[in-house]
């Protein structure tokens, strides 16, 4: 008694009768609020079915009149003949597939009296149905005993399901067909599956035997929501409707109070839903749409718990919760404050050191474009500079070429004066003529003195590359003589983007190197070839002599050579001059023992190269 009392007294009792006062008043309301949930997702779940059974009428009623259209055609009712044409075949699937694309269908086909697809929208791609037999489809049996006929089945040669609308042909002489219209749902799928996803409802379309046919979850497919016999088992694979599909039951399972069933979901937990269901008008199919309740009738059970709890509470605490909310509150704000002084100090520092490192980067970029200028400019006066050294390797020879002419040139001119003293003027006219020749020689050879030696432009036109070769073999003409030289040039000639002097200067390079290469050799050969690989200009010059040392790792290296008298930049500014014309140079071991060095360029454009043809017929200096 004096222990009761006490309890009476005791400070700990309004706030023990205050939480079993919360927690009645939040038990009673959760149970109310669910009997209420779920009554109101039961008719939300009823019109949203009726919502997607309109739907999906809409999809399927798109496509029913197609068939019948199509089967008026006169064109299509003559490719059921027995040889119908080929170029109306041709015109029926080009048909075809413009009316696929059109109405949305994913494919449409015509079938012939025997079962053999003689047209069809997907003519000419992978998997087109055209020859394939289709005489054991209900659809097609069922529209030539009928007029029409549906079925919905996975195709036998795409492998997708689809719903098939079929409706009879009448051709020529008696003969009939079929033409077929295609529907599948993947579109539907993929929002049915979009929505479950989010949280929304299951939906599924089942056939009068129970199986599954469309539906939100891909694994559902071809599941069944009853056994299904032996007996039609074995129908459904000698019509191939559903390929290999076991046919396994869909995982439906009715919860414990016989309302609401479990949708079990792989590893994952099986969810509490309202299942409904409804026919779907004009067809033997019914449509089903699984609600979940977890997440709503918990939701509203919540609420109500809450709202019973915390009116209660505040009627036990009073001002004591409000007190402490607002002080609870101002210390959430002054800590927020504090975060956001401290933020906005971190982002002002972060800004600052952008802002150099910025400046820094701008100041680098500069520096770098400064450096790649000066860099451009001293590689072409290195390439300037290995023009004017080749020109001092081949002066003697040209001016052996000079003497010549000019040796022959006081000859005539002598033997004309003799001539004209004993008026022989025919005779002496020839020697005039003669002189003149001689002295266009000299004019074309001093040309192409001048035209290597000068500046490069730095341009990139279409260069004729046979061009270039023969001006190239014109410079060094005076070392050719005892050489067994080999020409491989096609015509017309491949064009390459680039600068003539300059790739003439690699030209005359490499054909020096390999003259240099076979001086001591005893039936020296040189072999030079032209071709075109791909989108590739290939230009290969070869030899016979001791070849490349070490197997030519080092000899692009500047300052490399092997002969007493070079300087070793021939071959690094003939490859920088490639590179630069978007090429590759290369060098190995040629098939006569010697070295081989082989250019590779990219072609130019085919218009550019036509439209620059009168101009670029031969390179600069090939005019002699």
């Amino acid at each position: 008694m004096t222990g009761g009392r006490a309890l009476l007294r005791s400070p700990a009792l309004p706030w023990l009768l205050s939480l079993a006062a919360v927690l009645a008043a939040a038990l009673l309301a959760g149970r109310h609020a669910e009997r209420a949930a779920l009554a109101d997702l039961r008719r939300s779940a009823s019109a949203t079915l009726a919502l997607h059974v309109a739907a999906f009428r809409t999809e399927m009623q798109k496509q029913g009149s197609l068939p019948l259209a199509l089967a008026s055609d006169p064109e299509i009712a003559a490719v059921v003949s027995a040889s119908p044409d080929p170029a109306l075949l041709a015109r029926v699937d080009d048909r075809l597939a413009e009316i696929a694309r059109a109405s949305g269908a994913a494919v449409i086909y015509v079938i012939r009296q025997d079962g053999t697809a003689v047209a069809a929208s997907n003519a000419g791609e992978p998997g087109s149905f055209v020859g394939a037999s289709y005489a054991f489809r209900p659809y097609f049996q069922q529209a030539l005993a009928e007029g029409a006929g549906r079925q919905f089945a996975l195709g036998t040669v795409s492998g997708r399901p689809g719903l098939y609308l079929s409706r009879r042909v009448a051709g020529p002489g008696g003969r009939t067909g079929v033409v077929v219209v295609k529907v599948e749902f993947d579109g539907i799928e993929a929002a049915w599956r979009a929505s479950w996803t989010k949280g929304g409802e299951a939906v599924m379309v089942t056939d009068p035997r129970g199986i599954v046919l469309v539906a939100s979850e891909a694994a559902w497919r071809f599941g069944t929501l009853r056994p299904v016999p032996d007996e039609e088992r074995r129908l459904i694979r000698e019509r191939l409707e559903f390929g290999d599909a076991p046919l396994a039951p869909v995982p439906l399972h009715p919860a414990a109070d016989g309302t609401l069933v479990r949708v079990g979901n792989g590893a994952e937990p099986a969810r509490l839903a309202i299942a409904l269901d409804a026919a779907i008008p004009g067809t033997t199919w019914r449509l089903h749409t699984l609600t979940r309740v977890g997440v709503a009738v918990a939701r509203e059970r919540i609420q109500a718990q809450v709202i019973a709890g915390l009116a209660v509470g505040l009627a036990c605490l009073g001002l004591t919760e409000l007190v402490g909310r607002r002080r609870r509150l101002r210390a959430s704000l002054a800590e927020a404050a504090a975060r956001r002084s401290e933020l906005e100090e971190r982002v002002r520092a972060r800004t600052q050191a952008l802002t150099e490192a910025n400046r820094q980067l701008k100041a680098e970029i500069a520096e770098r474009q400064r450096t790649e200028a000066e860099r451009q400019r001293l590689g072409r006066e290195l390439a300037h500079a290995g023009r004017l050294a080749a020109l001092g390797q081949f002066a003697a020879s040209m001016a052996h070429e000079i003497n010549q002419p000019l040796a022959a040139i006081r000859s005539y001119a002598d033997n004309a004066g003799i001539l004209i003293q004993r008026d022989r003027l025919p005779e002496a006219t020839e020697n005039l003529a003669a002189v003149g020749r001689l002295t266009e020689r000299i004019a074309g050879l001093t040309r192409q003195l001048k035209s290597f030696a000068r500046r490069a432009s730095g341009r990139r036109d279409p260069v004729a590359l046979t061009g270039v070769v023969r001006a190239s073999l014109e410079v060094v003409e005076g070392r050719l003589p005892g050489i067994d030289l080999a020409l491989a040039l096609p015509e017309p000639s491949p064009y390459v983007l680039g600068e003539g002097p300059r790739l003439e200067q690699v030209v005359v390079n490499l054909v020096q190197n390999a003259l240099d290469a076979v001086a001591g050799v005893q039936k020296p050969r040189i072999a030079i070839t032209v071709r075109v690989m791909g989108e590739r200009a290939v230009l290969e010059v070869g030899d016979n002599g001791s070849g490349l040392p070490d197997g030519g790792a080092q000899v692009f290296d500047a300052f490399f050579t092997t002969k007493a008298s070079g300087l070793g930049l021939g071959l690094a500014i003939s490859r920088g001059i490639v590179e630069e014309c978007g090429g590759t140079l290369s060098a190995g071991a040629g098939p006569e023992g010697g070295a081989l060095f082989r250019v590779e360029l990219p072609l130019a454009p085919a218009g550019q190269g036509a439209a620059a043809a009168p101009g670029v017929a031969a390179a600069p200096g090939a005019a002699a």
